[in-house]
């Protein structure tokens, strides 16, 4: 593996900056297209498995996070209140309460069940300056999150059909867990009243036959959850992925739906995460990839490399036909450095005197091997195809 905060760095894929802050980093124009094809591929993979997707604003009454009991058993990580108008606002830590409040805008009946609502979402930690580093511990975190609220019948085939999702993205983006997680309560931590037991049995189900570990301490103050790991070039590890399951919150702010016997009833809430924060994801994609992205996420995917002026006309037609991809034209420079300089590019064409005379590519993979060349409307169909999106 890479250490992503160096390759990414010699990529120019993102920066940082004192002025901005420690923990803050911002996206230059190659990172923000990896992050905006992750991101792209999320939201598609969520909408076809029936998830309907939100947006919320990073900012909430502190009264909000006393209710959902982020204030009282989580305040150290937030950012200190800000007195606006006479009311006092922060800086969400969480997505979930927001999604607890859009649940409960409307009547619901069981009917509706189970609901999933999903967001890619701004979060804030209040971070200590000595844990911060590269992209994988951030004080500004884009989270991609969801909440799935349903019945007490539906939450194990729900907690089990995030982990198919979790599991087929992870094929997608070619990541490896380093393990899974049964993350439980221990006796000397901050942890609401509920019913845990039950809440753990569902989650052993969801992992029975997967090898897992099982540890205690780890649990979210209001359920415990399944976590998947994943390991940076050092082997340190981190959660990427999460399944939560949630008695708490409901209760707290009062959600209800009405069931087939025409009764209130309380819906389970199940917190999901498919790729945790946008910033973790990248920075696992770097490393795992050493920034050879695959074709559909790389920041550039076709580069023309044309051998002389005269064939730089020709290159500039072929660029005007590209379309949807992302593709780029390198003419400074000897031949030599400029395959070396686009050697994490999926595919670079080089073009000569026969190549802009007949109208053809000649394609260069990243592994060095040649395509016989080909008429250009061809390639770039064939470029098209194998970068398309999962």
């Amino acid at each position: 593996m890479h250490d992503h905060r160096k390759l990414g760095r010699e990529l120019g894929l993102f920066g940082t900056d004192p002025l901005i802050g420690a923990g803050l980093p911002y996206w230059l124009p190659d990172g923000a297209l990896v992050r905006h094809s992750l991101e792209e591929y999320v939201h598609d993979l969520e909408r076809r498995a029936g998830y309907r997707h939100v947006h919320s604003p990073v900012l909430g009454k502190r009264e909000l996070y006393e209710i959902s009991g982020h204030w009282s058993l989580s305040r150290d990580d937030m950012f200190p209140p800000m007195d606006v108008g006479g009311e006092q606002l922060v800086l969400r830590p969480s997505l979930c309460p927001h999604h607890a409040l859009i649940y409960r805008s409307a009547g619901r009946s069981y009917r509706e069940l189970p609901l999933r609502i999903a967001e890619l979402g701004g979060m804030y930690r209040s971070e200590l300056s000595g844990v911060l580093g590269g992209l994988n511990r951030v004080r500004a975190i884009q989270l991609n999150d969801a909440h799935v609220f349903c019945t007490l019948d539906e939450v194990e085939a729900e907690a089990a059909a995030a982990l198919a999702l979790i599991r087929r993205a992870y094929d997608a983006l070619g990541i490896s867990p380093a393990r899974f997680r049964l993350s439980l309560p221990d006796d000397g931590g901050k942890y609401v009243q509920g019913d845990w037991d039950r809440a753990i049995g569902i989650l052993r189900s969801v992992l029975d036959g997967l090898p897992y570990d099982a540890v205690e301490g780890e649990a979210a103050f209001y359920g415990p959850k399944i976590d998947i790991q994943i390991a940076d070039d050092a082997g340190r590890e981190s959660t990427l992925s999460t399944i939560q399951v949630d008695f708490h919150q409901p209760a707290q702010f009062g959600l209800e739906y009405v069931g087939a016997d025409g009764a209130k009833h309380r819906p389970v809430m199940l917190h999901r995460s498919i790729i945790g924060s946008v910033e973790r994801a990248v920075a696992q994609l770097i490393e795992v990839h050493g920034g050879a992205f695959p074709g559909w996420l790389a920041p550039v995917q076709l580069r023309l490399l044309p051998l002389s002026a005269a064939e730089l006309p020709y290159a500039r037609e072929v660029l005007e036909r590209c379309g949807d991809l992302r593709a780029e034209i390198a003419s400074e420079g000897s031949l030599g450095a400029r395959i070396r300089e686009g050697r994490l590019v999926p595919y670079q064409a080089v073009i000569g005197p026969r190549e802009a005379g007949n109208g053809l590519l000649s394609l260069r993979l990243r592994d060095g091997s040649r395509l016989d060349a080909a008429g250009a409307a061809e390639v770039l169909a064939r470029i098209g195809a194998e970068v398309k999106r999962p």
